[in-house]
């Protein structure tokens, strides 16, 4: 097939799982782009700043070939970049905003994939100073990262997996978590990004926290909501769905601890440490028009809070758990 080398780079392996598990069918594929392609005019007041075939193509794994679904998906990525103008304004690592959050650890990116083939995100929610990264700019960089891993087409294939670690994480870190930014994030990654999330787990999520997630519950869709796993303490149920030789040891894997700086050196090249101007950024975003802002001077980054999980022999928590008991009205949040 002629199209075939929009599929250039892929494993066997990989090819015979997207037609399996996504529908993708080299012999057509140009003619499913062009399908969605075609449904652009229907949107007049949206501006889509990118329709190359190896774009639409994301969107199409994303939704499994099913082209008006992956056509909505497209329209929502350009929507909410439109309408969060200043959020997407200088998208770039070496952004002020973004790259403090990128040298502070959010995300936290694992060199190898899981089992399944699946990057693997981490978030170290203490470690979140609020006097040093807006919750905005976190977002910003998680969604500046994914649109880097994205352009790899095994993950377009495999997808994502985020380990949420509450250890450590106050009422008061909490509070600031209000359901507008929650909404704002749960927008961007879960109704408006190409990307397939094979599972969100959380990991010693304090009460306050199972409250939040009962009330954005709603917000998130049913296909969301099964992969959302809330392990609490018990870590055995996490290596039942992420393999112990995958993690690191805060989360009783057997590789070493994360290194906060990992993904931050990958993004913004050897240097990132230094104050100066970065003149290497392996990533410009293409589409998005953004203003080049000259990079404040900042301090060095303080030294991290660092949690080491306890490992406990609970019970098995599952999804559900408590869920009927009454914790919502105890978060007083807006």
């Amino acid at each position: 097939a002629e199209m075939t080398h929009l599929q250039a780079g892929l494993s066997p392996e990989t090819i015979e799982k997207a037609r399996l598990e996504l529908n993708e069918n080299p012999d057509i594929l140009h003619q499913d782009i062009q399908q969605v392609r075609d449904m652009i005019i229907t949107r007049p007041d949206i501006g889509f700043l990118r329709t190359d075939d190896a774009f639409i193509l994301r969107f199409l794994r994303a939704r499994k070939f099913h082209q008006m679904e992956a056509f909505r998906l497209l329209a929502q990525y350009f929507q909410y970049r439109q309408l969060n103008l200043d959020m997407f304004k200088n998208f770039k690592a070496d952004d002020p905003g973004i790259k403090r959050a990128l040298t502070d650890g959010f995300p936290g990116v694992l060199e190898n994939r899981d089992h399944c083939g699946r990057k693997i995100l981490l978030l170290f929610a203490a470690n979140w100073d609020q006097s040093r990264n807006s919750f905005i700019d976190i977002l910003r960089a998680i969604l500046l990262s994914l649109e880097v891993l994205i352009e790899d087409q095994e993950l377009q294939i495999n997808g994502f997996i985020l380990i949420i670690d509450w250890s450590n994480f106050s009422f008061k870190q909490a509070s600031k978590l209000t359901p507008s930014i929650l909404k704002l994030a749960i927008e961007g990654l879960q109704d408006s990004f190409p990307a397939r999330f094979g599972g969100v787990h959380f990991v010693n999520q304090p009460w306050y926290i199972h409250a939040l997630y009962t009330l954005i519950k709603p917000f998130l869709k049913d296909k969301t909501r099964k992969r959302i796993f809330l392990h609490g303490n018990n870590l055995n149920s996490l290596h039942q769905l992420i393999h112990p030789e995958c993690l690191p040891s805060e989360f009783g894997g057997t590789l070493p601890p994360y290194d906060m700086g990992t993904w931050a050196r990958t993004l913004l090249g050897p240097d990132y440490s230094d104050e100066n101007e970065y003149t290497h950024t392996s990533y410009n975003a293409m589409h998005v028009k953004h203003t080049s802002s000259n990079l404040e001077r900042e301090a060095s980054p303080k030294p991290m809070k660092r949690s080491q999980s306890v490992v406990e022999a609970g019970t098995l928590k599952h999804e559900d758990h408590g869920e009927s008991e009454n914790t919502q009205p105890l978060l007083a949040l807006d």
